[in-house]
């Protein structure tokens, strides 16, 4: 789990494992994860892209960049909350994520709401 806060906007991430999706015998495991994002400031924002870095437990490095998030831009007024799922195929049973969202005021300024690692597990009776 992540829980981070920057310039009074919160980023908590949250991972589980989705065996269905999953297959041991192809090395895929499949995570989703949740994200709750809350502007805990008085000033609306507006969330423009990702950068995500994914490491599997091997230490492969893949970066992923786009334009806001699960095909949205969301604009967060002073305490709104905007939280979507989403999901990440590994040939490893572990790994870590971490990013950052750049987000906009409405003055034109922007700043990147970090992201702190959180972990994507498969958990111990399934290994």
């Amino acid at each position: 789990m992540s829980n981070t806060l920057t310039q009074r906007i919160r980023v908590r991430c949250e991972s589980y494992f989705v065996p269905e999706r999953s297959s041991q015998n192809e090395n895929l495991y499949y995570f989703g994860y949740r994200i709750r994002i809350t502007n805990e400031g008085m000033e609306p924002v507006q969330l423009i892209s990702r950068h995500w870095t994914i490491t599997d437990g091997l230490g492969k490095v893949e970066e992923v960049r786009g334009p806001g998030v699960v095909g949205q831009q969301p604009r967060l007024d002073a305490g709104e909350t905007f939280e979507y799922t989403s999901a990440c195929p590994l040939h490893t049973s572990y790994g870590t994520m971490q990013g950052r969202y750049r987000m906009a005021r409405d003055d034109g300024s922007t700043f990147h709401a970090e992201i702190t690692p959180f972990e994507m597990i498969v958990p111990a009776v399934l290994n």
